[in-house]
């Protein structure tokens, strides 16, 4: 009886599952039947307030039957008003051209938007009408139109980037608007060479994505691979571009990103002049670069813009506290458990100084205060703007403050586990930092477990695995692994700008020659007596 019962579970289970409501139905051509197509376009978009539809008539002399539908949230008024009217009042040079088709007549001499696309497809209609467009059917004809009268009232204003800040350098940056953020892009690279290829993924958003590349930098197998990566994406909805992320990447279950992510225009246009792919989505101001690398992530986009000796002394200091945010806490503990022979005499008295007394091992304590600035810095993140700094600050020093005199944790675990906050911020790709802070948990239990031995092996477990990284081909350590020392003066370091001559190697095979090799500028001679 038993038995039964079990062998029924799964049957049970499957006859209730349903599959997700998707929208994709099969070609419905507009027939020359004017109250089927309007019958048809009403059943499909049933039940939405802010659907209007009409029946009118249109022509010089009001001849013409013919329905519009739009929906009246995404179409602008004033535009719609000015196609309705010179749609009735017609226009006189139609009546020398009758003799052409009715719907061509109508497209050459009444239809003034600037995007008007001819559909023969009821189903494509609705597509373009969910968009913001205006749907125009005429009786008696097997044509139908999409008048382009979006509103553009729905955007917000382009403004710099929050989460990419700059001391130098353009202040704008991309918005939820697919077609802005094209125009920003071409504001900067005006070449016939910078492509947009258009896709639609989500059965039911349909959202818009555009492949952007520069013909003849961009390697021809790297642009093929990303649109068969975007093609095997089956999914009833894209929101954001985090979505897409996840799909392309090549080693999911890692914890480094693998595609960089930025809202800033110039930023993708420094990669695509280096021969890189960028992926646009529709409703994010978020934008994925492919192939990504580490080194990159640790570069500042305001690197490209002061002189050089300034930029390599940010590339220095960063470089120094990726490794302050990574091993920093687990140093402390391995030192305070394991090697107090390590430390100067004096400073190993002060330390035990602090600690006596204490209740936990350093351990727990150095667990306990990293959660807690953990715990503030997502605080500080879900306040509103203009309190969330002052909250995270103040937060900070009242629980750093209350924990030691509390006796919870000593001073110098409220400086270690500052400092290495701190160092985590200095990184300026958010992906980045989010997987060192992750990372750092594992190496303080090493560090507890086996002091600098445990350091030593988790450090050499990061390192494998970076190196076993791709991004779409591209190793992800490159150019340190494989090393390509005529790419440091780039991607590790800056050199001046009139010595960089080639592009980096890892995706410029096509056309590594950026600029001639120039000689560095010189004081002009003065007159010779």
């Amino acid at each position: 009886m038993l038995k039964k019962l079990i062998t029924k579970i799964p049957q049970t289970l499957k006859s209730k599952t349903k599959e997700p409501p998707v929208w994709s139905p099969a070609k419905q051509s507009v027939t020359n039947n004017l109250k089927d197509n309007m019958d048809y376009l009403q059943q499909e978009l049933a039940n939405c307030c802010d659907l209007v539809s009409r029946p009118l008539k249109i022509g010089l002399d009001n001849s013409t039957e013919a329905f519009i539908i739009y929906l009246d949230d995404l179409v602008d008024s004033f535009a719609l008003e000015k196609t309705l009217q010179l749609l009735m009042q017609g226009n006189q040079s139609i009546t020398n051209t009758i003799e052409k088709p009715l719907h061509k007549v109508i497209y050459d001499h009444l239809l003034t938007a600037a995007q008007v696309k001819p559909l023969d497809d009821l189903n494509t209609l609705i597509q373009e009408i969910l968009t913001g467009t205006l749907g125009l059917v005429l009786d008696g004809e097997t044509v139908c139109f999409s008048l382009g009268i979006k509103s553009g009232s729905e955007n917000r204003p382009i403004e710099e980037a929050p989460s990419e800040a700059v001391i130098r350098g353009p202040r704008d940056g991309f918005i939820e608007n697919i077609r802005i953020n094209r125009g920003l892009i071409r504001r900067r690279i005006k070449s016939p060479k910078l492509k947009f290829e258009k896709m639609t993924i989500g059965t039911l958003t349909q959202t818009q994505v555009n492949i952007v590349y520069i013909e003849g930098l961009a390697l021809a197998s790297l642009i093929q691979e990303m649109k068969q990566r975007l093609e095997r994406i089956k999914i009833d909805g894209i929101i954001e571009s985090g979505y897409i992320e996840e799909f392309i990447e090549d080693t999911p279950y890692s914890l480094f990103p693998q595609t960089m992510v930025t809202e800033r225009p110039d930023r993708v246009a420094i990669a695509l002049l280096n021969g890189r792919v960028v992926v646009l989505i529709d409703t994010t101001p978020f934008v994925l670069i492919v192939p990504a690398s580490f080194t990159r992530m640790l570069e500042g986009v305001d690197d490209n813009y002061v002189r050089f000796p300034f930029a390599n002394f940010s590339r220095v200091l960063r470089l120094i506290t990726l490794n302050i945010a990574l091993i920093l806490p687990a140093f402390y503990i391995a030192i305070s458990t394991f090697h107090q022979e390590m430390l100067p005499t004096k400073i190993l008295i002060s330390l035990a100084g602090v600690r006596e007394g204490l209740p936990f091992p350093v351990l727990v304590e150095t667990l306990f205060m990293e959660t807690t600035f953990e715990i503030i810095t997502e605080a500080g993140i879900r306040l509103p703007r203009a309190v969330g700094s002052a909250v995270s600050i103040v937060g900070a020093l009242v629980i750093g403050d209350a924990a030691v005199n509390a006796g919870f944790a000593s001073p110098a675990t409220v400086i270690v586990v500052a400092m290495t906050a701190i160092s985590t911020l200095t990184i300026p790709a958010v992906e980045a930092s989010r997987s060192i802070r992750l990372i750092r948990f594992p190496l303080l239990i090493l560090a507890s477990a086996f002091g600098f031995l445990g350091i030593v092996i988790g450090l050499l477990f990061v390192l494998i695995h970076l190196c076993s990284l791709r991004s779409f081909g591209v190793p992800y350590l490159d150019p340190l692994a494989p090393l390509h020392l005529t790419d440091f003066k780039e991607n590790i370091f800056r050199a001046p700008r009139w010595s960089l001559s080639k592009r980096p190697t890892e995706v410029s095979e096509n056309n590594p020659t950026r600029q001639p090799v120039m000689p560095k500028g010189k004081p002009p001679k003065g007159n010779e007596e």
